[in-house]
């Protein structure tokens, strides 16, 4: 997600912005830009390099704002019509509107909005946003936006863009990551420094939790409309899903990692005679771990960069093809040696047995696996692709028994609190925890009403709507 004022490219930029974000989602792309009298806006299926790069499209985007995104259904199916930018002509002006994370209500308020006459265009929990926007009573496009962000729970990260610049928002308590930055003057925000490194712009500082930005040719304006809540930022941004040049939340994302791999080889160690990472997230967990170990570290698996991330494929068949595309086995760091594979997480356990079987066909003596997080045992709802506890292994079997369906010689976790230890906290404080970890723990921050008793919930949507 990515968002510019102020740049006679802003188009262009957008789509530069986006490119350094394709890791967040890769199914569809957009952009959506204003020229000061018309939106544009381009969206495709696909990557940012095979669609908003071809030969014209920047040149179809004019004007000086523009916001972008990539997409990775978590709420609506993979489709053009799901495609953000989202946009709409309000009373108010036009807006175009892009995401990252997941409304936890938004089932519920989408049944309030369509009984009270809105037509929905997509089946994403985003266009929520649009239809509370319109149904608002305030005057202003900023308030209209601030009173529909009251009615909505749990995790956003967003970018507007209307008439008078892009408005960008973070939830209360900073679910999703949301960075300000400047280029040449021209105010920028996005999901991950990487983005402003890739444009040259300078970061500025992470959007606070709660906190509400206004983005145009004067400047930012901020604005802090609700109440103050303990910031709970997902932990596995640094697990998984942000980039490993990206500084999210004041932390190198690749530090991070690298702490978790050294964690982890105090707590499982074991003899080896190469350490092996699951590329390309578990590399720098795997460098921690063998610069503790005293062990070499090695590419026993290599990556075919023409492939996607598998983990954020939207269907199991997908993400099987995907693995054996992906991953093949450089033979000669494995055959005969004890190997110590480290990858960042194992969630439903398929591609990790298929890695495991990779390593064992290459004739490798021993397969070890090391796991740089915690046991995932609940899903998520704030936009990682997790909605099932069915589908989650550790939910459903110990370690040990997850190692022997691995057909590795041993597995080990990483501790909660060496997880914490990693992040810098030293240990995860149970009455106040500093990251929204509940795949771990299965504590949420925010109510999930979707996905439980909608009652409690039900009175607060209707009183803002009437």
């Amino acid at each position: 997600m990515f968002g510019i004022v102020g740049d006679d490219l802003a188009g262009a930029i957008a789509i530069h912005g986006v490119h350094a974000l394709q890791h967040r989602g890769q199914e569809g792309c957009g952009i959506a830009s204003f020229d000061g009298k018309r939106f544009h806006t381009e969206r495709h299926m696909g990557l940012v390099g095979d669609t908003l790069m071809r030969p014209g499209v920047a040149d179809r985007l004019k004007g000086r704002a523009a916001i972008g995104h990539t997409r990775y259904s978590t709420q609506g199916e993979p489709t053009i019509r799901n495609n953000h930018p989202l946009y709409a002509d309000l009373g108010v002006g036009g807006v175009a509107i892009a995401h990252n994370g997941n409304i936890t209500n938004a089932r519920a308020l989408r049944a309030l909005l369509t009984a009270r006459g809105a037509i929905f265009q997509s089946t994403t929990d985003t266009e929520v946003i649009l239809h509370l926007m319109a149904q608002a009573v305030r005057a202003t496009m900023i308030d209209r936006f601030i009173e529909a962000l009251s009615a909505l729970e749990g995790a956003y990260a967003l970018v507007a863009l209307t008439a008078g610049g892009v408005l960008a928002a973070r939830d209360p308590v900073g679910i999703r990551p949301l960075v300000l930055g400047e280029l040449e003057g021209a105010p920028v925000v996005c999901s991950e420094t990487c983005a402003l490194d890739l444009v040259g712009a300078k970061f500025v500082r992470d959007v606070l939790p709660g906190e509400v930005l206004v983005l145009s040719e004067r400047g930012v304006e901020s604005q802090k409309p609700f109440a103050p809540k303990p910031p709970r930022p997902c932990v596995f941004e640094y697990i998984y899903f942000a980039r490993p040049d990206s500084i999210v939340n004041g932390r190198s994302v690749y530090d991070v990692r690298r702490r978790f791999g050294q964690r982890l080889a105090e707590e499982h160690p074991v003899p080896a005679d190469v350490i092996v990472p699951v590329p390309d997230s578990g590399v720098p967990a795997a460098i921690g771990y063998a610069e503790t170990a005293q062990a070499p570290f090695q590419m026993g698996i290599i990556r075919s960069h023409y492939v996607g991330r598998t983990f954020i494929e939207p269907t199991a068949s997908g993400r099987k093809l995907s693995v054996r595309r992906k991953h093949n086995a450089n033979r000669s760091q494995l055959a005969g040696k004890r190997v110590v594979l480290v990858d960042d997480s194992i969630v439903r356990g398929t591609t990790s047995a298929q890695i495991v079987q990779l390593v064992r066909d290459a004739g490798a003596a021993e397969v070890h696996f090391r796991v740089a997080s915690p046991p995932i045992q609940w899903p998520d709802f704030y936009g990682i692709d997790m909605p099932n506890r069915e589908d989650l292994i550790a939910a459903k079997h110990s370690p040990k028994k997850i190692a022997k369906k691995l057909e590795v010689d041993s597995l080990g976790f990483l501790s909660i609190d060496g997880m914490y230890w990693a992040l810098g906290e030293n240990e995860r404080k149970t009455d106040a925890p500093a990251f929204a970890d509940h795949c771990f723990t299965g504590e949420y921050p925010t109510t999930l009403t979707d996905f439980g008793n909608d009652e409690a919930a039900k009175d607060v949507q209707l009183s803002f709507l009437e």
